[in-house]
């Protein structure tokens, strides 16, 4: 712990020379009192020492320091009072309680602002951050149902569809093992795993107006929907990533700026945007003041760049996006919160590339590829390389153009409070989704494809779990057509991750503790329409997660 010293040393320096200085010839009673004064000094000094204030060392220099001041002061005061008439100058006891009772409050005022009078006291400065974290260890358990089609008929198929493109929905069942053949995607075979999540914030609030924020979190950086970190390392050692860093400007109530990586700013369910991902951009949100109280509209607007412009290589790549919204208290135990998005992807689609570039070995061939880093699965992709391209890997491309509208609403009914029950909607309709479009632009002709999504959910119980006993029960339907929305950014845990995937999940979860609680929970998913565009080929899996949560 640091402390102000500078203007402490000052004070009792000033104070030991005055004492010393008083040495000189005074009557009885102002000596003495000089002395208590002088005693009084030396033992403050003392204590301030064993609290740790400053060092030994630091007071045997203040009082080497106050006694040469002394000294010289003295030998001055000696030749003018020789040279001078003798005066005895009475000074009455008010005047001296008064500079006593002034010097008194001064002494307190500073020790009060800089905090070096208080018990177990702390520099302001830690009054102005605030810490959160959180862990998880989970396990999890991955179960495929065993007539699902192998990764070898999803490869035989990418080739070979009415089509006539290569074509896929599950870029990453066709992956390879280093060159090699051999597939090394997984359709059928069980999988169980310990995984354990953990996310430590700051909050720093820089001034009334000003705050940032800054929070580590495990995972790595190839899976920007996961903070999950899979046990079984060789004891070796987790990455953690900054999850989070980001400044706000809040100058009214009514007005909350952020840039950066921020915290996803849309009221949204995980249908569309997966609940850990974080946004890299900047948002604003408006909330006006005018509004009812009970009635309280909000207005949220953000940009956010997916990759930078890199000429002549790669052309850049933004998300953007609006949503207008308002929560409503409409009677006394009854809260509806509802909003509209639109949000559109500027550049992320596909394109057939130019000979003229492969051949000539333009940097920017390729340029169109929707990356393995950032897919799941569910898009429809296709084989973007150049006619005349026929012996390298395959670059995948985004088959539609992204232009989703996404309505949400959630109806929170404390009628038996604290037990509360929250029912949320969620629907989502890609509106650049265009099969003319795409068939002119990709040469596909593609006659299956969906680009609606809905969700429906009920919760049971405690909004959140904070102390021993508390609980909620979850219950989730959710149909997500394969090109409703992009996939990179969808719940990473349903259906293994990815659009093109309906089914059910239930949750339960119990507080055994304040801030401690178990989860259960129970997902099972299957294919809309085929992932390798055979329409006999299907597939499904189930997933169970069984946690141990942590706050703090």
């Amino acid at each position: 712990m640091k402390f102000n010293q500078k203007p402490l040393h000052k004070a009792m320096a000033g104070v030991l020379a005055a004492m010393l200085i008083a040495g000189a010839p005074a009557q009885a009673d102002d000596r003495e009192s000089l002395e208590t004064l002088r005693e009084t000094t030396l033992n403050l000094i003392d204590a301030l020492v064993e609290q740790g204030i400053f060092s030994r060392e630091k007071a045997e220099q203040m009082i080497k320091g106050a006694q040469a001041k002394a000294a010289k002061a003295a030998a001055k005061e000696k030749t003018r009072v020789a040279t001078a008439p003798v005066r005895v100058q009475y000074v009455p006891e008010t005047v001296k309680n008064e500079i006593r009772e002034q010097l008194k409050q001064e002494v307190l005022a500073q020790a009060k602002t800089e905090r070096w009078a208080e018990p177990n006291a702390v520099p302001s400065w830690l009054d102005r951050i605030k810490w959160e974290g959180d862990m998880r260890v989970r396990y999890q358990t991955e179960a495929f149902d065993k007539s699902n089609a192998e990764p070898f008929d999803y490869f035989s198929a990418s080739g070979s569809t009415s089509t006539g493109k290569e074509v896929t929905r599950a870029a990453g069942f066709l992956t390879t093992n280093s060159g090699v053949t051999a597939l090394t995607g997984n359709t059928r075979d069980d999988r169980e795993r310990f995984r354990i999540r953990a996310r430590l914030g700051m909050l720093a609030k820089v001034s009334d107006d000003w705050s940032a924020g800054i929070r580590l979190a495990t995972g790595n950086t190839t899976d920007r929907v996961s903070t999950n970190q899979t046990l079984g390392q060789d004891f070796n050692k987790y990455q953690l990533l900054i999850d989070r860093a980001y400044i706000k400007y809040e100058p009214a109530e009514w007005l909350s700026i952020s840039g950066g990586r921020i915290a996803n700013p849309w009221f949204s369910t995980d249908l569309v945007w997966d609940e850990d991902l974080n946004f890299e951009g900047f948002a604003a949100t408006i909330k006006p003041s005018f509004a009812d109280g009970d009635f309280k509209p909000f207005l949220t607007v953000g940009a956010f760049p997916l990759r930078e412009e890199n000429p002549p290589t790669k052309n850049n790549r933004w998300v953007s996006g609006v949503q207008a919204g308002a929560k409503w208290q409409f009677a006394r135990n009854t809260r509806l919160t509802f909003g509209a998005a639109l949000y559109d992807y500027d550049n992320l689609e596909g394109r057939v590339e130019d000979d003229s570039k492969f051949i000539a070995g333009n940097p920017a061939y390729g340029q169109y590829e929707y990356t393995s880093s950032l897919r799941q699965k569910g898009n429809t992709l296709f084989r973007t390389n150049a006619a005349s391209d026929a012996a390298s890997a395959t670059i995948w491309g985004l088959a539609s153009r992204f232009r989703p509208i996404n309505l949400t609403a959630s109806l929170d009914l404390a009628h038996f409070d604290p037990v509360r029950v929250v029912l949320t909607a969620d629907y989502v309709k890609n509106m650049a989704f265009d099969r003319e479009d795409i068939q002119r632009r990709t040469g596909v002709n593609l006659s299956d494809g969906t680009n609606y999504g809905y969700l429906y959910k009920i919760a049971v119980g405690m909004p959140k779990l904070e102390k021993r006993h508390d609980w909620q029960a979850t219950f989730a339907y959710r149909y997500l057509g394969s090109d409703a929305t992009v996939d990179a950014f969808t719940d990473s845990d349903f259906g293994l991750g990815g659009t093109n995937l309906k089914g059910y999940q239930l949750g339960m979860t119990y507080g055994v503790d304040q801030n401690a609680w178990l989860g259960l929970r129970w997902m099972s998913a299957e294919s809309i329409e085929s992932f390798s565009l055979d329409p006999s080929h299907r597939f499904a899996v189930d997933l169970l997660q069984a946690d141990v949560n942590v706050r703090f």
